[in-house]
């Protein structure tokens, strides 16, 4: 069983109802933020950013919390690669095979590692992952330019990158599709197939880890149930409304939510 702090009970101490004793207030607080999450990773990404705080809310530890979140949104995100997999390509000199190659291996290198890790070590860490997905994100979304690159990666060069985006992805996993994205475009790949490409290699990497986690004792499946249903609701309407938001807007709010996240987990570190 994963390690938890004593979650927070909002049943009634007179509640006799089965029902009640098998959906609390909380499970309802993490299916809404799971379907949240869900609609926002299809729009512009950061989902784990309301899935991550919701499963700590439930009692889990800082790395049960990341392990199960990322089983939890692994069906969302398959599906979304599978949405765009026509437009997944590789380039002359860095096919798509030795792309999926190198997050298999990446992905499931970054998952043990993760394991690996004492969970208070990785409480310790986990504000600065945090910190750095959200600064990732901004960058990615607000100050990065992809007119006029005249840079051009070359196969060995990307190849390592993608490892290394890889290896980070299955250890915690926020913010790697800006960062494939990133390293796509300046391989040469034209957006459309870049953004395809990235979406098709995170469920690859996430495959591995995924792989791996199922046999942790971090991973709480009642709330990956729950996370993992909410998240595919939100998407399917995140899909329906993608030319119906204003996209800026939704990004702007993550970016503050990741703010947000990371001062939460800098003064719940410290405080403990």
């Amino acid at each position: 069983m994963p390690t938890a702090r004593e979650p927070i009970h909002w049943r009634s101490r007179n509640s006799c109802s089965p029902i009640g004793d098998a959906i609390t207030r909380l499970d309802v607080v993490l299916a809404l933020a799971s379907f949240v999450a869900g609609f926002q990773n299809a729009l512009a990404g950061g989902g784990s950013f309301l899935t991550l705080p919701a499963l700590l809310l439930t009692g889990l530890d800082s790395r049960a919390a990341n392990v199960t979140s990322t089983i939890a949104l692994f069906p969302a995100q398959i599906a979304t690669g599978l949405a765009g997999r026509r437009h997944a390509t590789g380039t002359r000199s860095l096919r798509l095979s030795t792309l999926c190659v190198l997050s298999v291996i990446g992905g499931g290198l970054g998952a043990g590692v993760l394991l690996k890790t004492p969970a208070d070590i990785f409480t310790a860490l986990l504000p600065w992952l945090v910190l750095f997905t959200t600064l990732v994100f901004a960058w990615g979304n607000f100050f990065r330019r992809t007119d006029n690159i005249r840079s051009r990666l070359g196969p060995a060069t990307a190849g390592l990158l993608q490892f290394a985006i890889s290896v980070y992805g299955g250890y915690f996993g926020g913010g790697i599709g800006i960062l494939m994205l990133a390293v796509l475009t300046l391989s040469g790949f034209a957006l459309r197939n870049a953004a395809a490409t990235k979406n098709v290699l995170a469920g690859v990497i996430n495959s591995s880890a995924v792989a791996i986690f199922a046999f942790s004792r971090d991973v709480a499946w009642k709330q990956a149930a729950v996370v993992a249903i909410a998240a595919i609701a939100g998407g399917q309407l995140g899909a329906y409304a993608l030319h119906r938001v204003n996209e800026r807007v939704m990004r702007v709010c993550i970016v503050l939510l990741g703010a947000a996240l990371t001062i939460g987990l800098f003064v719940r570190y410290h405080a403990t």
